[in-house]
């Protein structure tokens, strides 16, 4: 009999300690942070607004690839529809939506050694041009405002293409450029670097982000939240703040 009880008492023991441990594996996976792939630009903004969560920024071409070569990530944004269509396509993550739009500037290093006032002047004056490859969002809106402008000869007055929107930044804030093309957003933490010179709405590329859950995420329903959060008042409040556009012209 006592040997009986021993037994039955190992059992409730056994079945209480797979209990625990199957609810301590469930909180875990709650509560573990996601992974946010999301395009350099969104850098300080994604930060600021969500810091617990873990994040890779890079140029959205670049993030595309790595999610296609099977990268662990949740969630991804892009500065271009192109790139979040195309895995959508391939069926690499779920229908993507708008969240966000964005605006290009010129900026010039504080000194302005090239003596810049206008786009113009780029093509009057000699200058050390950088700007983003053109399959980099960011670099392929730059070549759409040049041609709008009549300015693609600058071209020739590149002296990088860069991978991302913070190189071109970085590059021009520390004086090794004397001017490049980068979203507005990104001037603002080096304002004190650069000056911005404004680019005509006219001339202005139509800078669409879009956002989508991976499909092979492994935290599909936190990832789906964490989407609607940043499609929330909440999120767009963040975006309005670091100079994003508000979601209805984005969506226009």
């Amino acid at each position: 009999m006592r040997a009986r009880l021993l037994a039955v008492a190992a059992l409730v023991a056994l079945v209480a300690s797979a209990s625990l441990a199957s609810g301590a594996t469930a909180r875990s996976t709650e509560t573990r942070p996601l992974t946010i792939y999301a395009a350099a630009s969104l850098t300080e903004v994604f930060k600021t607004l969500d810091p617990v969560q873990n994040y890779s920024f890079a140029g959205s071409n670049a993030l595309e690839t790595q999610i296609r070569n099977g990268a662990p990530a949740d969630v991804f944004a892009s500065a271009a529809p192109l790139n979040a269509e195309r895995l959508f396509k391939s069926g690499l993550v779920d229908k993507p939506v708008t969240f966000t739009a964005n605006r290009l500037a010129l900026i010039v290093p504080k000194s302005n050694p090239a003596g810049i006032t206008s786009i113009y002047d780029l093509r009057s004056k000699p200058v050390k041009l950088v700007v983003a490859a053109p399959v980099v969002p960011v670099g392929g809106y730059t070549l759409t405002v040049l041609r709008k402008m009549g300015l693609s000869s600058v071209l020739g007055k590149v002296v990088s293409r860069e991978s991302d929107v913070k190189a071109v930044t970085g590059k021009v804030a520390l004086g090794q450029a004397d001017a490049g093309f980068v979203y507005v957003t990104d001037a603002r933490p080096v304002s004190d670097q650069v000056t911005v010179i404004r680019i005509p709405a006219w001339a202005q590329p139509r800078v669409r982000y879009e956002i989508a859950v991976v499909s092979k995420s492994s935290n599909k329903a936190a990832a789906q939240a964490w989407v609607k959060m940043v499609l929330s008042a909440k999120g767009q409040n963040a975006l309005k703040n670091a100079g994003f556009l508000p979601l209805s012209k984005a969506s226009s």
